[in-house]
């Protein structure tokens, strides 16, 4: 059929969740997930990041094949589905499982019951990976498990209690506990402990038999119909979708330009986030050509258009089959496909989409290309076969497939016997995260001999495209397989492979390493498998190098998780002190807890895009809208002209500023923003405002820019005590130093969301807002609009994760949409995309401590003089308050005689950083614990002497002259000591280094005091409203926003027990201005705290006047008592309040009482690290917290776990690279890398510390939400120590500094070899190292 014929718009047809969907008008450029969210009102699948990196979108796609009749489910992002593609399938989203309504499913279930759901935004994707994993294996194994969740990311639970819930579904049931017999020494006999936290007997059984079925309509339609071709017509767009490949050559020789899609994977990001335009694509997937799988004497011929799931399956089971010597290559490619994206992404992306593409980033090509894969290549002018190396033959990939070319097939060919081949990568997160460097290696030996015959060494990740160290390979043919040829090879490796000097990422010296230690490694493997072969004649490596031959893998995690059980003597009824699962845990599991932008649309709804600064300090000469303006859809563009009131907020001396009126601070300031009726219209206009600048100078982007230009804001800080410069003069030794810790995207899962509804009178507005901050956004609102705050409606359901990030921006972002729907008078929805979020809002500051400190030859510390940085942005935010924080908190659990700190909080040009869980303590702890370790190392001690020796002991003061009573500081220490076993480890750990070279082992102990309090007594004000009505149920509220951190549930706990009635009796609907006004943030871990008094009091008044009908009928029940009551018009509704924690500083003395209380805990970390590359792998953490008295040990466990595996990302992993010129490129999971299932320790051990009180905190509870996050650096510093004796055993000097994140990159440098020299000095003496190869 011709393409003229065809013209004809289809209608598709597709299966949503067992209900047909027949689209008349489908437009390619849309997604499955809008289409599931704004069409169907499917609102459980979310919106995450729109690139198929956080895995938020997960759904199931089914497919019938009618050749093997065979039915296939698999997971898929539905953010990368073009809904053209999905035509014949079944789609089925987390609704389709189940509902509070008709009944949950099992998995729904245990995650929500293993409390695997904090704010519970992932959760759905979590539940479609498993689910589809389960349809495909109903007994899963834990590796499979594991390799499921590769592709979603959580921000809130750390993924412990996630994995609890998969491990109930595996086949080898550990049920969330381990090894628990080997484990007796974690227990006091006398304590009363638990280590329950869910009952396995509640869970209903999984029943394969009960799941949907694949409709029989798909399966006919598949089996009768001929296949036609389908056509898609868009608003820009055209869908072709053909079914043979003469067709497909046609269509290719019209449309040479047109791009083949399959997966999506790599035109649909291009499309979105770089601009990438194409009118018309063209979709092969159901050719039968470009879907072969063929078994060949010679090797596997796989269809271009077959999934990389598949061809992992396909290329599985051959090495399962065939002869070892002939899958060398087969193995190879697998390897690079176990860790290559997540499942989701596997189960879409093409292998011929990913050879087509050459992106230089691919894990697949250079290990295709080196295996000597051939590519099958066919056009209106007939076929050819070429070798796939040739598309990257001159380096810079000069393409050798024509534009009416199309790749049909590939065929991968045996290994042959004397050929080794191997791959390898290193990337900055192991699993679902594209590489740094890739390569793939071969080597045909003369037969019988070590004499090179054939050798291909190729790479990605270097250049733009895959590149092959041509040259090399032709040089060393003929050379023996010995440490001539290496020393030889690495030379030429490193002269033929030049990298660009303007990488971004700006790892050139890493990259080059990479690229000689990857041979290196070869080259290892090699003559290992020559041994092998021939042990007579190749003695292999020595035994110390062998360890590295074996790559870190990913295994199910083992737990523990200890707390103290309630009394005996506690009512069964009283919730207080017992695991309960979430309120909103199974809505989460279901998809029906609903967020922003679940709300249902409002009639004549306008969507709002935003149009951001591109420059980091200029004036604004004109801002052209006017074609904008002529997009199709557009209603109105906003600016600071259209603000009716106020535009500037002068919180302090730098204003805070909604749009940019005459110039712009930073990159992402936002100057305007579109109106539009789609958000794809919206984001479309967006792109046509042209904005001319004047650039100003100067640019200020880092803290040293800063100090250059002394661009502060007021106030700086001091703290002193004792007399530092004295002490310096008695001390034994000085050391001085100096270390640099990045900043930090919050990156919570909901993105910053509003939505604002007008009322039509009276200039009153509904303002739905994803906030922790109610009352202020009311108040910024009500303020930019020149209206009293009266009319201002602010409502909050639920928050899908904020950790500080939701605050004052979340104010500038509702003030933006509440502009707009003043001048329109309609409602108006913002929801920001994943990449403007990141841009726009700013996060953690990035910090630079300097320290000078004075110390005894027994490891005492004298004397410390410190100053220290915070990059704030350009506008003061938060800024001020967290340098003084993190001058406050700075002592961590140590008593310094004389002291003398400085905080600067510099004005740069960068988006203004805010609040960050921790608040300015994760950085200046580390910056403590730094210098502790550097003592150590100085001294000869070890770091936990020193730490011990100069841990608070008795009651003392802080150096703010606050009293503190450290007794649970040793006590937590002394427990974890204990309890992870540290001395006997310390023991193994200091064998396993001696007997290995090129891996080694760390480990680490660190102790926290974390100070509770907000400073001031108005900010922990709390009010609470309880209304209770005539047929005994009860309505709660109170001022706290639930943000995952459980603060309903627990609100409900704390009604329950003051009542005396079931928590099922109790409902929370929302946080509102219109029911609690004037409420505080819920910042700093004190939200339970403060709304559990309002809420205490709230039901102690009730119950007061209750208590003369309770009297008088003592044997009634809560039902007929509050009838009598109604009765006798006894009042049955009640406010309560909390005046908040007196607190006060006065930094004119230096002293205070700024906390009310202290929390404390100790966590011991064990890390491995991989000198060749620098990867690491986290093997166990032990963690022991003083929470007080546990309002909910489910939750509080979950909190300080969620924390830790935060401040690993904080301290190992997550990375914001700027440009010079202040633009951010770090702009979604793509380029940051947040933990993954892949990065928690193997065993992850949390124990609560028993009968701790606490008086000052509802019913002896400690507010614990933030003060985790710092123990993830007992990470850093155990990969400190794995360095420190690489180091020592190579003679390397004492000090170095490592500062955070403390990456691969880092390590790699400090683990200071032969490869690392040959980067830093070209010309290089002969080497040691390797001469040490034969001597075995």
């Amino acid at each position: 059929m011709s393409q003229r014929e065809a013209v004809g718009a289809e209608e598709l047809i597709f299966y949503v969740n067992g209900r047909k969907i027949i689209e008349k008008n489908a437009d390619p450029e849309q997604m499955l997930l809008f289409y599931l969210r704004k069409r169907l009102r499917l609102t459980g699948t979310k919106y995450g990041c729109g690139g198929g990196g956080c895995g938020a979108c997960t759904v199931m796609i089914s497919t019938y094949e009618p050749t093997s009749k065979k039915i296939r489910h698999y997971s898929a992002n539905a953010c990368l589905l073009p809904i053209c593609s999905l035509y014949g399938m079944a789609v089925t989203t987390v609704e389709g499982l189940g509902s509070t309504k008709t009944g949950i499913h099992p998995v729904q279930e245990r995650l929500a019951k293993c409390h695997g759901s904090q704010c519970g935004f992932c959760t759905p994707g979590m539940v479609m990976s498993i689910y589809t994993l389960l349809r495909n294996h109903p007994e899963p194994t834990s590796e499979q498990m594991t390799a499921a969740l590769a592709g979603n990311l959580c921000r809130c639970t750390g993924y412990r209690p996630i994995l609890d819930a998969c491990k109930t579904f595996c086949k080898n049931k550990e049920n969330g506990r381990c090894c628990m017999d080997q484990q007796e020494d974690l227990f006091d006999k006398e304590e009363k402990v638990s280590v329950r936290l869910f009952s396995l007997d509640e869970f209903q059984p999984l029943d394969p038999t009960q799941e949907l079925i694949f409709p029989p309509e798909l399966m006919r339609m598949a089996e009768n119909q001929s296949k036609r071709t389908l056509v898609f017509h868009g608003e820009r767009m055209m869908w072709i979708s053909p079914i043979s490949l003469d067709e497909l050559q046609d269509l290719k020789a019209a449309h040479p330009k047109a791009p083949l899609v399959v997966g999506n994977t790599v035109v649909g990001p291009d499309m979105k986030f770089r601009g990438v335009f194409h009118p018309v694509v063209i979709a092969p997937a159901r050719i039968p050509d470009l879907n072969v799988v063929e078994c060949k004497s010679d090797g596997l011929t796989v269809g271009a258009a077959c999934s990389l799931s598949l061809v992992k399956d396909v290329l599985g089971n051959a090495v399962s089959e065939l002869p070892e010597e002939k899958t060398k290559i087969f193995y190879a490619v697998l390897q690079q496909l176990r860790t290559l994206g997540g499942e989701q992404i596997r189960n879409i992306a093409s292998l011929g989409g990913n050879i087509v593409s050459r992106k230089s980033t691919s894990d697949l090509n250079p290990i295709l290309a080196a295996g000597n894969c051939m590519l099958n290549l066919a056009s209106r002018g007939g076929k050819r076969w070429i070798p796939l190396s040739d598309i990257f033959a001159d380096g810079v990939g000069n393409n050798a497939i024509m534009p009416e070319e199309i790749l049909v097939s590939v065929h991968i060919p045996h290994s042959r016997k004397g050929e080794y081949v191997s791959a390898f990568r290193q990337a900055p997160r192991r699993e679902n995260a594209l590489p740094i460097i890739s390569a793939g290696m071969r080597v045909l030996f003369e037969e019988g001999t070590d004499k090179i015959k054939d050798l291909s060494i190729f790479y990605g990740g270097a250049a733009s495209t895959t590149i092959c160290a041509k040259q090399t390979c032709r040089t060393l043919i003929g050379r023996y397989w010995n440490e001539q040829m290496l020393d030889e090879a690495s030379r030429l490796i490193l002269n033929e492979i030049t990298l660009p000097e303007s990488v971004w990422d700006g790892k050139v010296k890493y990259k080059k390493t990479l690229i000689v230690s990857f041979f290196y490694r070869f080259f290892l493997e090699v003559l290992q498998s020559l041994k092998t072969m021939d042990p007579c004649h190749y003695p292999g490596i020595p035994v110390e190098y062998e360890s590295v031959l074996e790559d870190f893998r990913t295994k199910m995690p083992q737990s523990i998780q200890i707390y103290e059980d309630v009394a005996l003597s506690q009512s069964p009824q009283d919730p207080v002190g017992r695991p309960i699962m979430h309120q909103s845990g199974i809505k989460h599991a279901t998809g029906e807890a609903v967020y922003i932008d679940d709300i249902p649309s409002v009639d004549g709804e306008l969507f709002l895009a935003v149009v951001t600064s591109s420059r980091a300090h200029a004036k604004i000469v004109t801002v052209e809208t006017s074609e904008a303006l002529k997009e199709p859809g557009v209603f109105d563009i906003i600016t600071a002209n259209d603000v009716p009131a106020m535009n500037e907020f002068h919180y302090s001396d730098d204003p805070e500023i909604i749009f940019a009126r005459d110039k712009v601070i930073c990159v992402g300031q936002i100057v305007c923003a579109v109106a539009a009726d789609s958000y794809a219209h919206a984001k479309q206009a967006a792109a046509k405002v042209k904005i001319e600048y004047e650039v100003l100078e100067p640019v200020i982007l880092t803290v040293e820019d800063a100090i250059k230009h002394n661009s502060f804001f007021e106030p700086k800080r001091k703290l002193e005590q004792g007399n530092v410069d004295k002490a310096f003069d008695t001390v034994d030794h000085t050391l001085e130093g100096e270390i640099h810790i990045g900043g930090q995207e919050h990156f919570y899962m909901e993105t910053q969301s509003v939505l604002v509804i007008p009322k039509g009178e009276d200039k009153e507005m509904d303002v739905f807002v994803s906030t922790q901050h109610p009352a202020f956004i009311q108040e910024m609102v009500a303020a930019s609009l020149g209206v009293p705050a009266n009319r201002i409606m602010c409502h909050v359901k639920r928050v899908g994760g904020a950790f500080g990030g939701k605050l004052l921006k979340a104010g500038l972002l509702a003030s933006v949409a509440s502009v707009a729907a003043n001048k329109t008078s309609r409602a108006v929805r913002l929801i920001l995309s994943r990449g403007d979020d990141m841009l726009i809002t700013g996060g953690r500051h990035p910090f630079i401590g300097k320290y000078k400190v004075g110390f005894m030859n027994d490891g005492r510390i004298q004397a410390v003089d410190a100053k220290y940085y915070v990059n704030g942005g350009c506008t003061p935010d938060e800024s001020v308050l967290v340098a003084e924080v993190s001058l406050l908190k700075m002592d961590n659990a140590y008593k310094i005689p004389n002291l003398r700190c400085w905080a600067y909080a510099c004005k740069t040009n960068l988006p203004s950083n805010t609040a960050f869980r921790g608040f300015g303590f994760p950085q200046s702890g580390l910056v403590t614990e730094t210098w502790i370790t550097e003592v150590a190392e100085q001294t000869g001690l070890s770091p936990e002497k020193v730490r011990e020796i100069n841990m608070y002991k008795e009651d003392e003061q802080t150096h703010f002259k606050q009293k503190l009573d450290p007794q649970n500081l040793m006590r937590c220490w002394n427990e974890c000591m204990e309890k992870s076993a540290y001395h006997n480890r310390r023991t193994a750990i200091e064998e396993f280094n001696k007997q290995n070279y090129w891996k080694k082992k760390g480990i680490a102990i660190v102790p926290m005091k974390f100070p509770f309090g907000l400073g001031s007594r108005y900010l922990s004000q709390a009010a609470a409203l309880v209304h209770i009505y005539t047929d005994g149920s009860v309505l709660l509220t109170h001022g706290g926003i639930e943000l995952g951190q459980g603060i309903h549930t627990k609100m409900i706990q704390v009604a329950s027990r003051e009542l005396n009635i079931p928590m099922s009796y109790i409902h929370f609907c929302e946080t509102s201005t219109t029911t609690v006004p004037n409420a505080c943030a819920s910042v700093g871990s004190a939200g339970t705290d403060v709304n559990g008094m309002a809420v205490k009091d709230a039901c102690q008044t009730l119950l007061k006047r209750l208590q003369p009908i309770i009297n008088k009928n003592p044997k009634g029940n809560w039902n007929d008592w509050i009838k009598e009551a109604f009765e006798q018009s006894v009042s049955l509704s009640a406010t309560g309040y909390f005046r908040g924690y007196d607190a006060n500083m006065d930094w004119e003395k230096g002293e205070g009482r700024p906390f009310t209380y202290f929390l404390y805990g100790t966590a011991c970390s064990e890390v491995e690290i991989n000198c060749l590359t620098g990867d690491h792998k986290n093997l166990r953490t032990d963690i022991v917290m003083d929470i007080g008295c546990s309002i909910n040990p489910a939750v509080d466990i979950g909190q300080i776990e969620g924390a830790f595996v935060q401040g690993i990302g904080l301290y190992t992993m997550e990375e914001l690279k700027y440009s010079p010129e202040g633009v951010l490129h770090t702009r979604g999971p793509d380029q940051y890398k947040i933990p993954a299932v892949c990065d928690i320790p193997e065993q992850f051990n949390v124990s609560l510390l028993s009968s701790s009180q606490n008086l000052y905190a509802i019913y002896s509870s400690k507010g614990l939400g933030e003060a985790g996050l710092f123990l993830g650096c007992s990470v850093f510093f155990a990969l400190r120590d794995a360095i420190t004796s690489v180091r020592n055993e190579r003679g390397l000097k004492k000090t170095f500094t490592l500062n955070s994140p403390l990456t691969a990159e880092q390590i790699r440098a400090a683990c200071m070899d032969d490869f690392t020299k040959m980067i830093t000095n070209d010309e290089y003496a002969s080497s040691t190292l390797w001469a040490r190869v034969h001597e075995t």
